[in-house]
């Protein structure tokens, strides 16, 4: 990590995680304890697909739940 907090990722790294110039990326932190014990790096598109999937039938659930 430089002096201004910004972290260079290896480029086997960013080939393997198909990481490619201006691709947005999100970054999810696990706790325990009260602090962070894992850091996830993944291509935003993919970690939008994740939750959608995840929490779309959830929430289709909640919603015809609320009109009936």
């Amino acid at each position: 990590m430089d002096a201004k907090g910004q972290i260079v990722l290896p480029k086997d790294l960013r080939e393997k995680a198909n990481f490619k110039p201006n691709d947005k990326i999100a970054v999810v932190a696990c706790e325990k304890n009260g602090e962070v014990c894992c850091i996830m790096i993944l291509k935003a598109e993919k970690f939008v697909g994740a939750v959608t999937k995840t929490l779309g039938p959830l929430l289709k659930g909640v919603t015809n739940q609320e009109s009936q």
